[in-house]
Parts: C-alpha cells; structure tokens; sequence
C-alpha cells in the first residue's frame, strides 16, 4: 500500500478484526499494552477497541515523552525559566503542564519570563545566535527519536562557539521502560496489571531499530510487534500478537516494515552516542526511580550541559493528589478510572499532564469523546 489512505480502508479493517475475533480463544482474555501515546490516539481516535471482541484489553503504556516528565524536572525547568538573562525553549505541550500547587510554564511566562516555544531544536540554536546577551536554555524531552536532532544542535553549538546555548536534557529510552514495567511491584506481586504481549512503538523504532527489544522477550517471554500509527497498521499488530500468544511464542515481529529496519538508523545511532551516555538512574511519573533509563550529555561537551552551568538540584516532588497520572502510565488504572477526568481536569484547565499531551491517553479519550458512557463512535473511514 503506498498512500496513507488505504492504512485507513475501513473495510480491510473490519476484515481483520473479524479474523482476530476468529482466532482468539474465547476462553481466555488477552492483555497487550500499547506503549506509545500515538498508537493510544490512534485506537480512540479509529474506534479499534469498538472492532475487537470484548476479551481483548488494551492497556495504556507510558509512551507519552511530555506525560512522564517528573515533577521535580518541571519545577527545575521553572525555576531556570525565572533565572535573569536566560531565555527557556521548548515545545508547546511542555509550557502546559502543571505542578501539584497549579504553577506552570506558561503562568511564569506570564509574569515576565522569557520563555520561547519552538518547533524543533534548530529554532533554539538560532534564538542563541540572535540573543548573544542572553543564556538559551534548550528544554530537551522526547524519547530516541528526538535524541538525534537534539545531539546535532549541541554539535553545532560547539562547531559555531556558541557558548550561550545550553541543553537541559531529559531524553528517555523506551526499552528499560518496558523492562521496568514487567519488573515492577504491581506486576509481580500484587497482579494489578496483567501483559501478555505489546504493540511496539513506531517513531522510537525507526532509530533503533528492532533488535532493541529481543533481551525483555528473551528475558519476559512477552511477545512485541512493532507497528506504525495508522489503523490498520495496529490492529494488524494485535492480530499478530493473538497469534503469537495462541501458539506460545516471544518474539519481536515488525509490522512496520515500510519504515524499520533491524538495525535501525545507524548514522542517528552514531550521533547520539557521540554526545550522550547512559544515566545511572531517572525517574520517571508513573515508574519512580527506573536505571540506565535517560541519557545525560558526556563531559566533552559539558559546556553545553544546563546542568552543569546552573547546577540544577536534583528535585523529587509529588504530583497532585487528585491526579491518577502515574497510574495511567503504568498500566495500572485507566482514564476514566480518575475521579477528576472530564470534569475539573479537562484540556481546557489540565491537572495532570495526561491530558495535556498531544499524546496523553487522558488526552485522546477525552477529544474522540471515548470516556462517555453508553457512546459508541466509529469513526474508521468508510465505516
């Protein structure tokens, strides 16, 4: 299939539904989580989980790079933000979250700071060399696919001598969040979470590739099919995950073929090596403390690193205790399992930075209208 429409073919997709309806086994209930936010906007958005029999459970994964940013790396952001003669940039749904006590980017910018919201990390190296007078701070987030833009700039920062452009990193990466999640207390003891499979992320695995996932199958026995975003291309991945389920394998299967490779983006790889290295530990909202989890930038380019040249605390902060945020991203509790969603937490007036990301989950069954009781909207094309 060449063009995006036919991955939208709503009657290939109800021919595919109809074969995963066929092949699950009735007598068992299958639950496959949906790592990243964009497939979770795209099976609310596509009315999927309307497509699927009843004992097929998507779960909700923390594959949301705005969502699981802690609060305690906001509140540093914040504070860097009010610093004199600094200008703070970042991407739009970051100057939205907010903190427990309700401050946010966006409300500091109010007040004065110069804060600057940007599209992509080149906008903050040129805002550098436009404000030579002034310290940028680049707010750097997102997960490995936004890793290799962010180690181009800070390359290039240090090609032109731009020594006011700094980075405050909080790059992710999504394997150890996997392995984490099938490490984690409320799976391995209490049972709150059942996972028997995951629909790999598709962004992510355009630059690392596939292989990436082979330790947590190997290391689990949890089958992954990494897939793109558009519909047809997910519930293909959930029927290849019934399979695999039904025939008692593990393994990493690419759905997404037209766009991963096993190896990945080698000559991104190379660049993300050259100017970042491992973290011993990060945390994470919904996850806490997860090791070898984010990246730092290397000492050979600390001249770059916000870190370094503002000496930024290590802050560990709660969120707010009405928000169900962390349970959200970790599989545990689902949207509309929040007392406050939908209704004093809304895009409009967010709580919690679930709703506030374009890729949120509380975000995605609150636009495409999936929370409402008794409403079913099948919005497949040509349904």
């Amino acid at each position: 299939m060449k063009y995006i429409e036919a991955f939208r073919d709503g009657r290939l997709a109800r021919k595919i539904a109809g074969q995963t309806a066929k092949e699950a086994d009735p007598r068992r209930h299958y639950y496959l989580m949906e790592f990243c936010g964009g497939h979770t906007h795209a099976i609310s958005r596509y009315g999927i989980a309307d497509l699927l029999p009843a004992h097929i459970h998507m779960i909700h994964g923390p594959g949301c790079p705005v969502c699981v940013l802690p609060m305690g790396r906001l509140e540093n952001a914040i504070q860097l933000a009010q610093t004199p003669g600094v200008i703070l940039c970042s991407y739009g749904d970051m100057l939205r979250i907010p903190t427990a006590k309700g401050n946010s980017l966006l409300k500091v910018k109010s007040r004065g700071a110069d804060i600057r919201m940007i599209y992509s990390s080149s906008e903050a190296l040129d805002i550098a060399r436009q404000n030579p007078d002034k310290c940028i701070v680049f707010l750097a987030i997102g997960f490995e696919t936004t890793t290799p833009p962010t180690a181009v700039v800070i390359k290039q920062a240090q090609k032109l001598g731009l020594s006011n452009f700094t980075v405050f990193c909080n790059h992710v990466l999504t394997p150890s969040a996997i392995s984490h999640i099938l490490l984690s207390p409320e799976i391995r003891q209490l049972g709150l979470v059942r996972l028997d499979g995951f629909i790999g992320p598709a962004h992510v695995s355009t630059v690392i590739g596939s292989r990436p996932y082979e330790y947590f199958v190997e290391e689990f026995q949890k089958p992954v099919v990494i897939a793109g975003f558009e519909p047809l291309d997910v519930i293909q991945a959930i029927l290849m995950l019934v399979r695999q389920i039904n025939e008692g394998r593990a393994e990493v299967e690419n759905e997404f073929t037209r766009a991963v490779l096993p190896h990945g983006n080698i000559k991104a790889q190379k660049l993300v090596a050259d100017v970042f290295e491992l973290r011993r530990s990060f945390e994470w909202r919904g996850l806490g403390h997860v090791p070898y989890s984010a990246l730092r930038i290397k000492s050979c380019f600390a001249d770059f690193d916000a870190e370094q040249r503002f000496e930024i605390p290590a802050l560990s902060l709660p969120d707010h205790k009405a928000c169900e945020c962390g349970a959200i991203l970790r599989g545990v509790k689902h949207p509309r399992d929040c007392k406050i969603f939908g209704t004093v937490c809304t895009p409009d007036n967010p709580i919690g930075s679930c709703m506030v990301s374009s890729e949120g989950a509380c975000a995605a069954y609150f636009r495409y209208g999936r929370f409402r009781d008794n409403q079913s909207q099948h919005e497949m094309a040509g349904h």
